[in-house]
């Protein structure tokens, strides 16, 4: 999130991937030989009208590229409601299975703005298991104002987004003040990026993007569509279920979002979701002798709001010149939450700030914001995710309900609450204005789909997992009772049998397997 709701970055553990050494063992690779395969697809033929016909009978010529890939660029309506008048892009990446193919699975690793073309091609083996490898041509795909498809541009320089993310508010966090700074200062950057997009800024929504993914399934030439979602990535299937249910074909929702929440509610529960990981990382923190706190949990926690609040009255300045308040520290902690794996690292991080040293926890923020070390920004994730929920989330605060918001969230969420409270201001004056209604998805008709929940998911908390999973007219949860944010593939055997079996023969848990 950027002054909104919540880290909603999709699978966060994989930019920690690429980035840090302590998370390197998430990466993946392709290392198995990649046949040839035919350089066209055969699209599906099914009747459309007159005008989607260019987009649906399409025929995608793949390419060898990086890494022993094939890669294609598919084209799509600006606007589905009028597709003549123009056309975006849509960059594509597969992994080809070795013989055989049951289809093609595509993934999406979340967001808004993940990349899935990067994250099949930088971590293949951590998107997908070697199983459905084995029988599916895995393919990654950049959604609509993403990345390298047709994307959403706010700036000419990056130091001019170094400035909407890092430069320090003048005003206290939470309060009435801090809440107008960020409706000035985030109209500003809507501006910046209606100048510099265009008219697609207003056409990046997931319903068009749902409607991509219909699109992209015909041309591909399944009847149906096979589909693996992560965090933001299950709103993107689900609106598809919604829309398409006849089309659906073996769906897997891992991180589940509530279609249901307002910008508000997502705000708070993940608050609370934040909160909830850091009470389990410092009670795990508390048993090492390398812990930089001490006493209760409860002790722990009091600590960390005090340092958040001192960084606000004395930041602390890296080596760049940058200086660290409560906000950039906000990202350096939640990101290592994201997996229990990079705990470690956020041990290390907060003992480098409490001796006053900024440099490590700008480099967290930085691996969150897909920040190089030289100040170039490796895609545009973060203007395509501001981008896509403003358009998918209506604001309808005022500036009185805005700061009762802000008191609630320190209530329920004290370390986090305060920082969190900018939420609703993001998309107050963005260019363009959400038309989404926020309601329960059944997507009635529609295929079996599997929906995996975790119990302590920072990011996407498992309420959101057995709302989505009740909701859905054919729904199926898929409990794993540990932390971290997703599932599938970094948990256990009984989440990875249970997907991959569904995937593969199209079993059905009978009940909740409760892994």
């Amino acid at each position: 999130m950027e002054r909104r709701s919540g880290a909603r970055r999709g699978r966060a553990v994989a930019v920690l991937a690429t980035v840090l050494a302590a998370a390197v063992a998430l990466t993946g690779c392709v290392s198995a030989f990649i046949p040839e395969r035919s350089a066209t697809s055969t699209p599906t033929g099914e009747t459309v009208s007159a005008q989607l016909e260019p987009f649906y009978g399409q025929v995608l010529e793949w390419s060898a590229c990086e890494g022993g890939f094939q890669c294609a660029t598919a084209i799509a309506p600006l606007d589905w409601s009028e597709p003549s008048l123009g056309e975006i892009d849509l960059a594509l990446i597969r992994s080809t299975a070795p013989s055989d193919p049951i289809g093609s699975l595509l993934i999406n690793p979340g967001g808004p703005g993940g990349s899935g073309f990067d994250f099949v091609r930088d971590s293949v083996d951590f998107a997908a298991s070697p199983r459905l490898q084995e029988r599916y041509d895995i393919v990654g795909f950049d959604p609509r104002g993403v990345n390298r498809s047709s994307a959403v541009s706010c700036y000419d320089d990056p130091a001019e987004l170094d400035a909407y993310l890092f430069d320090l508010p003048s005003a206290e966090p939470g309060t009435p003040e801090f809440i107008a700074e960020s409706e000035r200062v985030t109209a500003a950057f809507g501006a910046a990026c209606l100048e510099h997009t265009g008219d697609l800024l207003g056409h990046v929504d997931t319903v068009s993007a749902a409607k991509d993914l219909d699109m992209l399934r015909a041309a591909l030439g399944d009847a149906r569509l096979n589909y693996l979602g992560y965090s933001y990535g299950t709103l993107l299937g689900a609106t598809f279920a919604d829309l398409f249910p006849g089309k659906t074909g073996r769906l897997v929702f891992d991180g589940a979002i509530d279609p249901a929440t307002t910008d508000f509610d997502v705000t708070r529960t993940q608050a609370e979701g934040f909160e909830s990981a850091l009470e389990a990382y410092l009670e795990d923190c508390l048993t090492t002798s390398a812990c930089p706190f001490r006493g209760s949990v409860d002790d722990a926690a009091g600590d960390i709001a005090a340092l958040l609040d001192s960084l606000d009255a004395s930041p602390l300045r890296a080596t760049d010149g940058r200086q660290l308040g409560s906000r950039t520290m906000f990202y350096a902690i939640i990101l290592p939450l994201y997996s229990a794996e990079s705990w470690p690292v956020l041990t290390e991080m907060f003992a480098s700030v409490l001796q006053g040293e900024a440099d490590y926890a700008f480099q967290l923020a930085d691996s969150y914001y897909a920040r190089d070390a030289d100040g170039v920004y490796a895609d545009n994730s973060t203007e395509a995710f501001i981008a896509i929920n403003c358009l998918d989330y209506t604001s309808s605060g005022t500036p009185e309900s805005r700061e009762e918001e802000a008191e609630q969230l320190a209530e329920v969420a004290p370390v986090f609450g305060p920082t969190m409270s900018g939420g609703g201001t993001s998309c107050a004056e963005w260019p363009f204005e959400s038309t989404r209604e926020r309601t329960e998805i059944a997507a009635e008709g529609s295929a079996p789909i599997l929906v995996v929940g975790t119990t302590n998911d920072p990011a996407t908390p498992y309420i959101w997992a057995q709302s989505l999973s009740e909701q859905l007219e054919n729904g199926h949860l898929v409990t794993y009772d540990g932390e971290g944010h997703t599932a599938y593939n970094k948990s256990n055997a009984c989440v990875d049998d249970a997907v991959d079996d569904f995937f593969l023969e199209g079993t059905v848990p009978r009940t909740d397997p409760l892994c």
